[in-house]
Order: structure tokens, then sequence, then C-alpha cells
């Protein structure tokens, strides 16, 4: 039986005491409009895993923004380097956390097995969930052994523009947002309103409980199944800027599909202003 890529407080607490304690990466992230705000290296430094390395979204897990998005890929190189700076090794597994839910947390894991890591798991509620369970944590920021991490990308589905119009048509395009967003009734981050036509409405908060903890395989795989990917043949998903898609990604996985992620999502969609936006409902 293939391991469960979520990970619950109870092994974790484990493995870390075990004589091969797994890297432990914080990818704790904040949206900001404006620029101001809390962000995820200041929560780091207020308290963190034991042993665990800051992860930075924004300069780490993507490349700067651009034609191709607000978070495009990584370079393969750059992001290598990264991940061997924090420690991670090809022979070592890896749980990555945020602050709840998943949704930065799923962007690292998806890039690790992306680029070829064979053993990566997600912290169920993150940060929040192992403080209420009680678990310890430090402000102390530990230095770390390099890793030897070699970037191999190709082992997930990648959909660019074109390939991600003809998936709206003839599989199941899920638009991980809020509906809201989806509708086009709001757009805070990006300069057009609206969803990709054909894509269908599935936010991913819908694949979490209200304490940020993951719905079982058996949910997720009788939500999915509602919204047509049991019948569907390819299924991709999208988001703002390809961050929460890879949430997406992840719970369709516990469900037992295997999803393509769009990158880009819609900010490298509307980036062109001939490419087709609805709006309301699907």
């Amino acid at each position: 039986m293939t391991r469960s890529p979520i990970i619950d407080r109870e092994e974790l607490a484990e493995l870390l005491v075990s004589p091969e304690p797994p890297a432990l990466l914080d990818v704790r992230f904040v949206l900001s409009v404006d620029g101001g705000g809390p962000t995820g290296r200041a929560a780091f430094e207020e308290g963190h895993l034991f042993d665990a390395q800051f992860v930075d979204l924004d300069v780490d897990l993507a490349d700067p923004p651009g034609e191709r998005g607000r978070h495009p890929l990584p370079d393969p190189g750059r992001f290598a380097a990264a991940m061997r700076r924090v420690g991670v090794r090809m022979d070592r597994a890896v749980v990555v956390y945020d602050q709840a839910d998943g949704s930065a947390a799923a962007r690292a894991w998806w890039l690790l097995t992306h680029h070829g890591h064979d053993d990566v798991r997600v912290l169920d509620g993150g940060y929040d969930g192992w403080v209420a369970a009680g678990g310890n944590t430090t402000a102390l920021v530990q230095s770390v052994e390099a890793g030897d991490f070699v970037a191999r990308p190709g082992r997930r589905k990648v959909l660019d523009v074109d390939g991600t119009a003809a998936l709206a048509r003839e599989g199941l395009l899920l638009d991980a947002r809020q509906p809201e967003r989806y509708r086009g009734e709001v757009e805070p981050i990006d300069p057009v309103a609206g969803h990709i036509p054909g894509a269908v409405s599935a936010s991913t908060r819908d694949n979490v409980t209200a304490d940020g903890r993951w719905r079982s395989a058996d949910d997720l795989r009788e939500r999915f199944a509602a919204l047509g990917a049991g019948t569907a043949g390819e299924i991709g998903a999208y988001c703002g800027s390809g961050v929460t898609a890879a949430h997406e990604v992840l719970a369709l996985e516990l469900a037992g599909y295997d999803a393509a992620l769009y990158p880009g999502s819609w900010s490298e969609w509307v980036a062109d202003p001939a490419r087709p936006v609805a709006t309301g409902g699907a």
C-alpha cells in the first residue's frame, strides 16, 4: 500500500526522535496584496518546530513574476540549490508544513516530488495543529548541514496555456480559488475577474476541515466524483498563481486521481487580453 503524502503529529513526533529524522521545512506564507503586514519569515522567527528551516515561497519556490504569472515554477537549478541549502537530501525524508491548511506546504510537496524526491509529506494541521497538540517549538534558528538534492523535473503532469484550454473543453479543469473569485464577483489581486471558460469551481477550502486538517480520502473521493472526476478522463487544476492549485492536486492524489497542474494559472491566463474569460456560475 502506498504511503499517504500526509503525516499526522503523532507520527512526526516519533520520527523526529528516530535515528533518521526527516528534514523539516517551514513554508509559512502570507499573500499580501499591498506588500505590508506580517510575513511567513516573521512567523518562523517567532516560533517553529525544532530543526525546521524556513523556505521562502516567493524566493525559493518560484521564479520572479512576469509573463508566466505571479509565481512561475522556479528554475530547476536554483530550486535545487535552495533545497540543498535547507538540508534536503535525496535519501532523507522531508516533511513540509505551513500555518495550518497546507495551502503553501503543498507547493513545496509538489515541487520536490515533481523534481524527483521520493519521500515528501505534508504535516496535517500545520504549525497550528502541532502547537494545539502540545508539540514543542523554538525561536532558535538551527544551522543545518547542506543537502545533496538534485532536481530532475518531469515526475508530475504540467499544463501550459494551450493544454489548459484543451483540458477545459475535453476533460475536467478545476478552479481552486474561492467561489466568488471564480464567479468574477471580486478579484483582489489580478487585473481581470472571472475564470477560464469550461472550468469548474472547486475551492481548496473544501479539501480541509475548519481547523485545517485534511479530509479523509473517502470524503475527498466523494467530493471530486461529484464534480465529475470519475468520468472526466484527464483532470487539471489552477488557481490565482499556481500555489493553491498544488493543494488541489494533493487532495486529488489523496482521493486517487492523478491530476495536472497549470502553474501559470489565472495570473498568466489574463496576461493576454485575447484569451477568453467567463464569469458567473458554471
